[in-house]
């Protein structure tokens, strides 16, 4: 059966999508549903507050990094144990990749994309600032745009006085949408952002968890929740998603040699164990709706049949907290045990056999993280000794000489810096050199999302090219010895045979390294 959901959407950017649907979220999982939370897209943060407000990891579905094929078996996968899910949608709603020479009105990696794939109802959630009875022409333009997405609600955000609302009611009736609720402006639930958008619910700490309280308060209170839960609804059938089954193809196919999958993941969805993402959220000093049941990342629950597999150390803490829950399920499925430590503060975890530096926010935390000293000699040691080494966008900063005059590992020979503008946008890239993930010439999506540039090319081998809009060819990236390091950023889910070859190269270091 299809678990059913409700895709939260808007005109454009900045309507207020990521509190209402943190907020719905946390309403109704007070209600005593078991809510699945969803984001469209490969946004990393908004996830991390829905996890929050959900007490489950925060899951991304996104057809251009992960292929449409793999969108409802992945949906299907993140709601399994749930009786509602909750879709974030990204931008506008039939906002996705830019595709000159595509006139279909439902864009790659839109919202609305994922809605017609899901065959959920959206919510289209209006930023009431500025709009009167114009309101109905803007929504009727929405509702008949595309006769594959079913428009089933309006929410009105920041409304300013009873009036107003009585007015942009009357506009909704107009072309026959209900409204579920109507939100009056408040500024205090405004979430601290800064120059990639809103600030991981894992540095904002114990506010984070108020926020959500907040959001969730906010949502109760002016939203008709029944209301909402009548109007989820989903068409998907097929098999969830299967980290197993996926390592077991790659095994199956000859793609990856020597891997073997576990039949038993470590721990559940609920509580967190063995599965969600790579960073922890502190606990606040009292306690709430929300912060009891935020998702862990501890390795207890992992089978015993994985007791003997390699160390596969993962960086979290502040400074990286850009993951997906998928990466976690998958390494683990292939006989992983993930041990996730904190840059700023911890050693190497002890036998570490390979090593994931994730992306996040070096450059926020970059004292603390020269600070360590002893950790960035061990990982330059064990780097020259071929250890492998998975890092994206801020684990590439790492492994730099420097980063904004802070020593970094200087595994790279290069030194990075802050940069006068945001790079961002998908990726079509190829991969120039073999690597412990990927083999030289095969093609991969990824995503950039950066203010942080490399001060000059790496003198090592470029890991990725791909043709920029221009025309022009971007070598990007590094590799040498076991490193690939890259500002690109790749779904995990979209490609589990580079994870089975890390899981591999891994166990082979293990087995043949010498005490240092």
């Amino acid at each position: 059966m299809s678990v059913p959901a409700v895709v939260i959407a808007a005109p454009a950017s900045g309507s207020g999508k990521t509190t209402l649907a943190t907020g719905l979220i946390g309403a109704l999982r007070r209600a005593g549903h078991r809510v699945a939370p969803f984001k469209v897209g490969p946004d990393y943060i908004d996830p991390g507050y829905h996890g929050l407000a959900a007490g489950r990891p925060g899951r991304n579905l996104d057809p251009v990094l992960c292929g449409p094929e793999r969108v409802v078996p992945l949906y299907r996968h993140g709601s399994a144990d749930c009786d509602i899910a909750v879709v974030e949608g990204v931008m506008g709603l039939f906002d996705g990749r830019i595709n000159d020479n595509n006139a279909d009105p439902i864009a790659e990696g839109s919202t609305a994309q994922i809605a017609a794939m899901l065959g959920a109802p959206v919510i289209l959630v209006v930023d009431a600032r500025g709009h009167s009875q114009s309101l109905a022409a803007l929504l009727h333009g929405f509702a008949t745009y595309d006769s594959g997405i079913r428009l089933g609600g309006v929410i009105l955000n920041r409304v300013g006085s009873e009036r107003h609302e009585q007015v942009l009611r009357a506009a909704c009736a107009r072309v026959g949408l209900p409204v579920l609720g109507a939100l009056p402006r408040l500024a205090e639930l405004a979430v601290p952002s800064r120059h990639l958008g809103l600030i991981p619910a894992v540095e904002h700490g114990s506010a984070a968890h108020s926020a959500v309280d907040a959001m969730t308060d906010l949502v109760a209170a002016h939203i008709d929740l029944p209301a909402v839960v009548a109007l989820a609804g989903s068409r998907t059938s097929g098999p969830a998603w299967d980290p197993r089954a996926e390592l077991r193809e790659a095994a199956e196919l000859g793609v990856v040699a020597g891997l073997t999958v576990v039949t038993q993941i470590g721990g559940t969805a609920e509580s967190g164990t063995g599965v969600g993402s790579f960073v922890d959220i502190p606990e606040p000093s009292t306690g709430g709706d929300i912060a009891e049941a935020a998702p862990t990342n501890v390795t207890e629950g992992v089978s015993a049949e994985r007791s003997d597999g390699p160390v596969i150390a993962v960086a979290g803490g502040a400074a990286f907290t850009f993951g997906y829950a998928e990466h976690r399920e998958l390494l683990e499925a292939g006989g992983a045990r993930v041990v996730v430590f904190d840059p700023a503060r911890d050693e190497l975890p002890t036998g570490t056999a390979g090593l994931v530096i994730p992306g996040g926010f070096p450059e926020e935390h970059a004292a603390d993280l020269a600070a360590n000293t002893p950790l960035l000699a061990a990982i330059a040691d064990q780097a020259s000794r071929g250890l492998p080494i998975h890092a994206e966008c801020a684990g590439l900063l790492y492994l730099t000489r420097s980063l904004d005059g802070h020593r970094m590992a200087g595994v790279i020979e290069v030194d990075a810096e802050f940069g006068p503008r945001l790079t961002l946008g998908y990726r079509d890239a190829v991969a120039l050199t073999d690597s412990p993930l990927w083999k030289a010439g095969e093609r991969v999506r990824g995503h950039e999302f950066h203010r942080t540039r490399l001060a000059t090319p790496p003198t090592t081998p470029a890991a990725w090219a791909w043709r920029a809009p221009s025309g022009e060819t971007v070598r990007e990236g590094a590799t040498l010895h076991n490193v690939h390091a890259s500002y690109l950023h790749t779904h995990p889910a979209g490609n589990p045979t580079a994870i089975a070859r890390f899981v591999t190269a891994a166990k082979t270091f293990a087995s043949t390294r010498t005490p240092a």
